[in-house]
């Protein structure tokens, strides 16, 4: 896939549970070293970066012992506390080795359905990104329920990436991109390397959710990317496994699929 990357200034990388653990919930160290690396070094080239990772529930799980067949509400927000400390502390002493520092940033679904505070996270984030700061984004899982969230941190990045007025979001994911069918049952399933519109069958080739330690799937990667391409924002799911992928994007040429932008009637 090669695509223009000239005047890509402002990216946001979305990271799942299942690129930053091991199947039993604990933290991936030789995933989340990589990422922080390619990120740190992406920032040393002059672009701004956001990040918007999961992962705080899964790390929480792991550390209480919590039953995930029996999870409750009230455990899973439990999790979701002791989870968050150990991912932003990772976070922060990982990036601090290459002289980034980070913020954390937790958002939930009444705060960008009400304009003032929308505008306040807005505001924020700009001022992090003028200081030089890579902002940390999660949901907050601790406060927030079922029916006040936002489904998945696929639709969180989508919603980060129009806050910010990013140029670039990239899914990182568990697959290498979107596919006809689902690469998992169908060996015949081919990658489409670009999508210029989300059309019904484009649609249908969506499969449920993905990992069992993700809550996301490629059915909510494609509402994120009608949401971020409807602004003029385009996206990318690749396969998050190698995080030196971001430097391959950056260069215009990768693995995975390409959404693109829709301005004034027409694509980019």
């Amino acid at each position: 896939m090669k695509i223009q990357t000239e005047g890509i200034r402002r990216i946001v990388v979305k990271v799942g549970t299942s690129t930053l653990t091991h199947a039993n919930g604990t933290m991936n160290l030789r995933k989340i070293e990589k990422l922080v690396r390619c990120l740190a070094d992406i920032k040393n080239t002059g672009k701004q970066v956001i990040l918007v990772s999961s992962g705080a529930v899964g790390c929480g799980l792991a550390k209480l012992q919590f039953d995930r067949e029996t999870l409750t509400t009230r455990q899973k927000q439990a999790a979701a506390a002791v989870g968050q400390c150990d991912l932003i502390g990772m976070y922060s002493r990982e990036f601090a080795q290459y002289g980034h520092t980070v913020a954390q940033i937790l958002l939930t679904k009444e705060i960008i359905d009400d304009e003032a505070r929308y505008e306040k996270a807005k505001n924020t984030v700009e001022t992090l990104l003028e200081a030089g700061v890579l902002p940390i984004v999660n949901e907050n899982d601790t406060v927030s329920d079922e029916q006040i969230r936002f489904g998945s941190n696929d639709t969180l990045a989508a919603i980060v990436a129009l806050l910010s007025g990013a140029d670039l979001l990239v899914n990182l994911s568990d697959v290498n991109g979107l596919y006809t069918s689902d690469p998992r049952k169908d060996p015949n399933a081919k990658l489409l390397d670009c999508v210029s519109a989300i059309t019904p069958e484009i649609e249908a080739s969506a499969g449920g959710a993905g990992s069992a330690r993700g809550t996301g799937g490629m059915v909510a990667k494609l509402q994120s990317a009608r949401m971020v391409t409807e602004a003029g924002i385009p996206m990318i799911i690749c396969n998050g496994d190698d995080p030196a992928m971001l430097y391959s994007i950056l260069d215009g040429l990768f693995i995975g699929t390409y959404f693109e932008a829709k301005q004034e009637g027409k694509t980019v």
